[in-house]
């Protein structure tokens, strides 16, 4: 997940938040380099439910690691195994600029709150799309870490969010099936123009 104008970081945070200063050009390198690593739309393994995780040996922790890079250099508050390719039910998040980034695997919400909210949300592997989404405030979270030591969250706001944002990933979901049609057309539309663009520049 990344983050929008309305989940915009604290200062010092290692998101990018809209009409704010340029980039240092080394964070913007890594941003790029991290991001040709992201499966984008169209991909089918985006569209596919990811397999449990099994197996909690170093294998596993290597990829948790590697996963948590990517999504530190590319700027992102969450990432789903399925985003690299890799087809298991593993996620990464922080939301917390300089907090530690939780890894979930095989995560499962067992509770959701009856309130709801409409955010905007946008997405890693659909860029510059920003859709507004409507979701539970609050999530019970069942799971396991890097370890396979067992993990419950009792979540809310923005970190109930970006979870089921990318569990919703685990389940090959995408924020434009959350949305209304007219925002899924315009965002579509965007990211045609978008690649537009960048032909004609190249």
């Amino acid at each position: 997940m990344a983050v929008t104008d309305e989940q915009e970081p604290e200062p010092g945070s290692e998101e990018e938040p809209q009409a704010t200063p340029p980039l240092d050009p080394e964070v913007l390198a890594r941003r790029r380099a991290a991001l040709a690593y992201v499966r984008q739309l169209g991909d089918p393994i985006l569209r596919t439910k990811a397999r449990p995780v099994e197996r909690f040996d170093d294998k596993l922790r290597e990829e948790v690691r590697s996963m948590q890079g990517l999504m530190h250099d590319a700027l992102g508050i969450g990432l789903a195994a399925p985003q690299v390719g890799i087809s298991h039910r593993l996620l990464v998040y922080r939301v917390e600029p300089g907090s530690p980034i939780v890894a979930l695997a095989n995560p499962e919400i067992e509770w959701s709150s009856r309130d709801e909210e409409i955010a905007e949300e946008g997405c890693l592997s659909l860029p510059l799309v920003n859709v507004e989404v409507e979701r539970p405030i609050g999530v019970l979270v069942r799971a396991r870490d890097e370890r396979g030591e067992e993990v419950v969250i009792e979540a809310s706001g923005l970190e109930a969010r970006v979870i089921q944002h990318e569990i919703d990933h685990l389940d090959g979901v995408l924020i434009l099936d959350r949305t209304t049609r007219e925002q899924r057309k315009a965002a579509i539309r965007a990211m045609r123009e978008a690649e537009q663009a960048a032909a004609a520049a190249s």
